[in-house]
């Protein structure tokens, strides 16, 4: 347990929103066999019959994950549905339906609530997903948005973070740090239209970032591809939280170590010279940024033929030996230690 704050309560960021789930969820265990797998992961999986169900949740809160001054609510749920179903596909599982939960304040009308719903229906449309369910009640403090979504997978497919080997290859899909970068310009926009209101914002040539932070996408088609191909990753976890702190998720899990290098780590254009407006180097945005939903994976070594035939995927890294730590090889030669800086919502 972390230091006591003066009034003899232990502040939830002491421990951090992995640490504090980690802390409350330690002494529950399964009892049933038909819980494969509980807390840990990107999603919970089930045992019902021919294949496994896989199940997860995520939670949205007005101004802690999004910002209504410029996320339209479209985008706001079409954002709310991909980020679960990424979860899922994290597992190498197909999503199949969802259920959505809101809590809403006074402030917002049935028009608002269709314009959200609007972009829950995109989302469903675009990845075959039922919305079976859910629930609505009253908020005093704006909106709160709770999805769950449930995806099925052959008992042989199923991925979890712990199942990373010594010498596989890591792997990653698209690009990153441009939902990070996308981020920043929306907010630095914000800031300068308060400042003065008749300022319209200025958001350049960068519709890639803002795309990648108001309407992201869930990585179907890389599922869709290592299927195709044949290949089986022994491990999987989406970068919601950036990578560093997803690959140390894997290493942990897997008890290894890693070795990820500077000039294999994918990073658009756009976003590099976003950061270099805001004087970040691109490298930070990618480590930490977040909010990418991009599959990050490793591969037994036997794979790399085959995967490096993939567009759209880059081999950053190996798995090392846990006593090795996990390391970022620069473009200098030097080594430094990967921490996790990535988001956290339980942060002070």
């Amino acid at each position: 347990m972390k230091k006591k704050s003066d009034n003899n309560f232990t502040p939830l960021s002491s421990l951090g929103e992995f640490g504090l789930i980690d802390h409350l969820t330690k002494k529950f265990q399964l009892s049933h066999k038909t819980s494969i797998k509980g807390v840990g992961d990107d999603a919970a999986v089930l045992n019902y019959g021919n294949k496994y169900a896989v199940i997860t949740t995520d939670m949205l809160t007005e101004g802690v994950h999004f910002n209504l001054v410029y996320t339209p609510l479209k985008h706001l749920g079409y954002k709310a549905v991909v980020v679960n179903l990424s979860d899922i596909y994290a597992m190498n599982a197909i999503p199949m339906q969802i259920t959505v939960s809101v809590a809403v304040s006074a402030k917002f009308s049935v028009e608002h609530m269709e314009e959200l719903y609007g972009g829950i229906k995109l989302a469903c449309d675009k990845y075959n997903i039922d919305l079976i369910g859910g629930d609505t009640t009253s908020s005093f403090t704006g909106l709160t948005i709770c999805i769950t979504a449930i995806g099925e997978v052959n008992k042989e497919k199923i991925t979890y973070r712990s199942g990373a080997k010594i010498n596989d290859i890591i792997c990653v899909s698209g690009n990153l740090g441009g939902a990070y970068m996308g981020l920043q310009l929306l907010e630095r926009e914000r800031s300068l239209f308060e400042k003065n209101k008749v300022e319209k914002p200025d958001f350049g040539p960068y519709s890639y970032i803002l795309e990648r932070q108001l309407k992201p996408e869930a990585r179907k088609d890389i599922i869709a591809l290592l299927n195709d191909n044949g290949i089986q990753p022994s491990s999987m976890i989406d970068i919601s939280d950036g990578l560093s702190s997803e690959l140390l998720h894997i290493c942990k899990a897997s008890n290894t170590g890693c070795s990820i290098y500077e000039e294999k780590i994918p990073i658009n254009n756009e976003t590099a010279k976003m950061a270099e407006e805001f004087n970040i180097p691109p490298l930070t945005a990618a480590l930490n940024g977040g909010e990418d939903y991009e599959l990050l994976f490793t591969i037994p070594l036997t794979y790399y033929e085959r995967i490096s035939l993939i567009s759209d995927l880059s081999i950053i890294g190996h798995i090392t030996k846990e006593y090795l730590g996990c390391r970022l090889i620069l473009k200098s030669g030097d080594e430094a230690k990967l921490s996790a800086q990535g988001w956290n919502a339980m942060k002070s």
